[in-house]
Parts: structure tokens; sequence; C-alpha cells
């Protein structure tokens, strides 16, 4: 420890950098109180009476510990770990948990590496928790493979890995197959991220038993309920295609119940949601708004993930933390006037003396389908058909059996009732999937992305075969990203040649990209609730219920079985 630092905290010498006369929120007392913040190097040193060679007024303003999220797959902000860094910190998120399973479940160890090179330095505190479910059934046909535990060992080592991820086998650690638990062994000594949604009763007890510390996929209070008086924490989630924050956090307040266990994730966001409503601080806002004490709220957005996580140098204002500081003239918007990351300033400047470059150039070919024709996406007609409702905001889904529009015996779109494709890409079987999809509303058109968790095949949906099979070579021709067919026309496309993923663009212009083609979408029929894109990529899912999509066919994950 250097003695500038002891020296700079007892006020023997001045700190390198003061904040004078701002409230401090304390998440140790939960008190707000008028306090200098001392900072010398990337540490704060002390919180009382201070002088700096550098110092910055804060009357009138309230200084809080940076944000982090518990729990992110950096994939899904479609840029590299750099460019998503400078988008977030700007927001006042300081540090992240990421989960890279999307990119590992293509590339195997190579995704893994290339996420912890490329996050190494950045402006954002990048912790990676190693995935644990790739793939995700032994249902998925996935790039890499499977990634067993053996695979996993030399990575605990790095010291920027917290542990195990999101643990989305739980049915294999309910029926205790050999292979997770392995996993879950191997990191015993570790964080280890839950999965399990909609659990009750004793499954719930044994997922916890199991070793699964926390959980990010409760839909209802009810569930959050169950899972926290087990001891799980929860990652309350407010992304792009999943929000629960309102309905957790509402359902928690009127049990009455403590929040010591809750922090906030995003686990998938876009840019372009993350511009227009924020990141972190648009959690700690929404959760204000519906009653939760802004302390409280800066405390799930801080300390309560730094103390899970076991990162005891960070989440709070206090000496010997480091200095991850945001400086916000109202604690119910949670708007940054200026941000702190390390002891700098976070400025243009900054950011921009950042850099990366990508060394693995063989991350950019993994888009190996064959040339589809309109056979290969031919649906029977039958009494009833299985039709994947979308929920609005969520992404659970629903189990229909119904009529479904036809001619001559085959499925034909309409405006209730879209096509689903699935079509796989890495080149190993060449399968392809197809059902009926209720709640899209797309029209006259296709949208098909290689986002599709978390085998990241080909996806698509449509109201006519043209369309699909015309995104769907489109996605070939770029090497991934997301495209809009129609007409027999592209009328937009992303590149994402990272693993078909990510791209190697700056934020902002993928994020006016993105923007452009959303507003596309809408334009052609997709409902408000549906995220064109995120919302389609969790449609081969098959952790989540009720009904999902994959290669193989449709698939009932409620009784985990391939339905006809």
């Amino acid at each position: 420890m250097s003695k500038s630092i002891i020296r700079a905290a007892k006020g023997d010498i001045p700190a390198d950098l003061v904040l004078k006369n701002g409230k401090v929120l304390n998440v140790f007392t939960e008190e707000i109180y008028a306090a200098d913040v001392a900072i010398t190097g990337n540490t704060i040193v002390g919180v009382g009476n201070y002088k700096g060679e550098q110092e910055i007024d804060c009357t009138g303003k309230y200084i809080v510990p940076g944000f982090i999220d518990a729990h992110v797959h950096i994939e899904s902000s479609m840029v590299t770990p750099l460019e998503f860094s400078k988008h977030i910190v700007r927001t006042g998120t300081t540090g992240i948990i990421a989960d890279p399973h999307e990119i590992v479940n293509v590339n195997g160890k190579k995704g893994l590496d290339f996420i912890l090179d490329a996050s190494e330095d950045v402006p954002v505190n990048t912790y990676v928790m190693i995935p644990s479910s790739v793939p995700a059934t032994e249902i998925d046909t996935n790039g890499a493979g499977k990634f067993l535990a053996e695979d996993m060992l030399p990575y605990k080592a790095n010291p920027r890995v917290l542990g195990l991820g999101e643990m989305m086998r739980f049915v294999d650690v309910l029926n205790e197959q050999r292979e997770t638990l392995d996993k879950l062994e191997a990191f015993s000594d570790m964080i280890i991220d839950g999965h399990a949604p909609g659990i009750t009763g004793k499954d719930v007890q044994a997922y916890r038993a199991a070793g699964v510390m926390d959980d990010h996929e409760c839909a209802t209070a009810e569930e959050g309920l169950e899972k926290l008086r087990a001891g799980f924490c929860i990652l309350v989630r407010e992304g792009s295609g999943a929000r629960n924050l309102e309905s957790l956090l509402k359902g928690f307040l009127e049990a009455g119940v403590s929040l010591e266990q809750c922090m906030f994730c995003t686990d998938d966001k876009h840019l372009e949601d993350i511009e227009k409503e924020g990141h972190i601080n648009a959690c700690i806002r929404k959760a204000i708004a519906i009653g939760v004490p802004a302390v409280k709220a800066y405390k799930m957005a801080s300390f309560n993930a730094a103390r899970a996580y076991q990162i005891n140098n960070a989440g709070a204002i206090g000496p010997g933390r480091l200095a991850d500081i945001v400086v916000v003239g109202d604690l119910s918007k949670a708007e940054p006037s200026f941000v702190i990351k390390g002891g700098k300033i976070v400025d243009e400047e900054w950011l921009e003396s950042f850099h990366y470059e990508l060394k693995d150039e063989s991350l950019l070919k993994t888009v190996k389908v064959g040339n589809l024709n309109q056979k290969d996406l031919a649906l029977a007609q039958k009494e009833v058909n299985h039709v994947i409702e979308l929920v609005p905001n969520q992404l659970l889904t629903l189990h229909k059996e119904e009529r479904i529009p036809g001619k001559n015996g085959e499925f034909v779109p309409n405006s209730e009732y879209a096509k689903l494709v699935v079509a796989e890409r890495h080149g190993k079987n060449g399968k392809v999937g197809v059902c009926p999809i209720k709640g899209y509303g797309i029209k006259n058109g296709a949208v098909a992305t290689t986002v599709s968790h978390d085998s990241h095949n080909i996806i698509a949906v449509g109201d006519n075969d043209n369309d699909i099979l015309r995104a769907i070579n489109e996605l070939k021709e770029i090497q991934g990203g997301y495209v809009i067919a129609s007409g027999n026309h592209i009328v937009d496309e992303l590149p994402l040649t990272i693993g078909g993923l990510m791209s190697l663009d700056k934020a902002a212009n993928v994020q006016k990209k993105t923007s452009r083609m959303v507003q596309a979408a809408r334009n052609m029929g997709v409902q408000e609730g549906v995220d064109p894109f995120i919302t389609l990529s969790f449609m081969a899912l098959t952790v989540i219920p009720e009904l999902r999509l994959t290669e193989a066919g449709i698939f009932d994950v409620s009784n985990m079985k391939f339905l006809q």
C-alpha cells in the first residue's frame, strides 16, 4: 500500500482529487450526509473534510457508488467489450459481471479467450463468469460442442474470473447429471450463478443445496419470494426482452421483505434502449418510482452486487474502495452530472485513450449454412397445430394448439400467425425447424438473425417464404447479423461478423443502425411489447417455458420433449 494513501487519508498531504461539499450516500449505514470525498490514484482515501490538488464543488449534488450490472451478456450489445464499456460508463455503470456463453457456444475456448482479452483494458471493471451450459441442452446444435469442467479449470486462475456462469441446465442439476455436477464441484469454492425459471417447492431447495447462489429469471414476485426465502440472491432484471423489475419489487415491497439479497442486472439490453432509457441507472429510477427508498435502490445498484460477488474493493463510497463514483443532481432521476472511474473523470478524451484490435480472425467466419429452398420451410396444416404465442415484455411463451391458416394442407402465414424458422448454421447437420408463431405481427416481409440464444443458429420470422429465404441467404453473405427483407429485397442489414454476434464498428454506429432497423420492423407490423430482434433471438432457447423452436423441431420446455 502506498504511504501517500495513508498520509492523504490522515490529511497530512492533499489528496489528488477531492469532491467538495456534496452529500454522500453511505451504503454501510444507509445514511446521506454532507462530506468531502478524497481520492488518491484510483482509490478513495477518505470521507470527511479534505483538501486536494484538484477540487470539484459538488454543492447540491449527491455522491454515490458506481453502478454494477450483476449479470450481462456483452454479446447482446452487438459490439466489442471496449465499445460496450464506453457506452455504459457514461450512464454511471463502472462494473459488470459478464457471462460470455453466447460467443463460447459459437467458438468455444476461442470465444472465451476473446472476451477475456478484449475486456482486459476497458473503461469498466469487467469480471467474467465461466459459461456453465455449453450447449444449453443436449438437444441444441451449437458451434463449439461441449465445454466441460476440465476445459473450465484453467480459467479459474484468472483474477477477473469470479466463478461459474448461469446454470441453465437446472433440470440436469435436479436429476444429478454427472457432467453438470462435475462443473458445480469444480467451482464449489467460487460463485455459482443460477438460471431456473418457474421452479417451485423442493426443486428450489435442491437447486440451492447444490450450490447455486442466485437467479435472474424470476418473472413474478411469488417466484422471487420463494427463492429469497431459500437463500438465493435475486438479480432483478430489466433488459430489452425481459422487464421484471416492476412486478418483482412491487411484490417484495408489499411482502415487507428485506432487499439486501437483491441487485440489478440487464442480462440482454440493446444499445438503443440504453441510449433511450439508461443502463443500471434506469433500474434505480424505476425502483424509486415504485416506492423503493432511494438509499436501498442505490445500494441494490452497487454494494449488494459487490458483496454478493465478493468484489471487496468496489460498491461503496469509503476509504480503501476503488474511486468508481457517480455524482447526481437528483437521486430520483439517477442521471449522472459526471462519472469518475478509477479516479479519472470520464470524458471523451479519456474514453478515446482506449484501443482494441481483434487478434483471431477465425472468429469472423462462423456462418456455414447450406442453400435452403421453399421445401425446407414447408409445414403441414393439421386439424390443430402447436403454436408459440408471445407474451408481451416477457421471454416466457405460451403453448397453444390452434387451427392455423393454410392452403392445400400447408401452413400459409397471415396477419395473426407468422412462420418461425430455425436453420442450423455451424456446418454440423443442416437441419431446419419450422412452426407457427403468434403475436409477432410482421406483414409483407421477414426478419432474420444469427443471434439466437444460446446455440446461435439462424432464426427467422416472416409472413412469406420468399422473404424468409432472402433474409437467410443474406446472413450467409455478410457472415452474421440482422437482416430485414421485404418484396424479395433487403430492406436493411447490420453485419455482426464476430461469431455472428458482435460488430467491429463503433457503438454509436451500431446503435444508429439498430434503431433504424427496429423502426423498420415496427413499420412492418411488429407489435409493441415485442423487441423485433431480442425477442426473436430467445425463441430457440430451450430452457425457458413453454415452447421453443430448434433446428430439430418444436420443443416443449415444460415437459422437455419434442412435439410432432
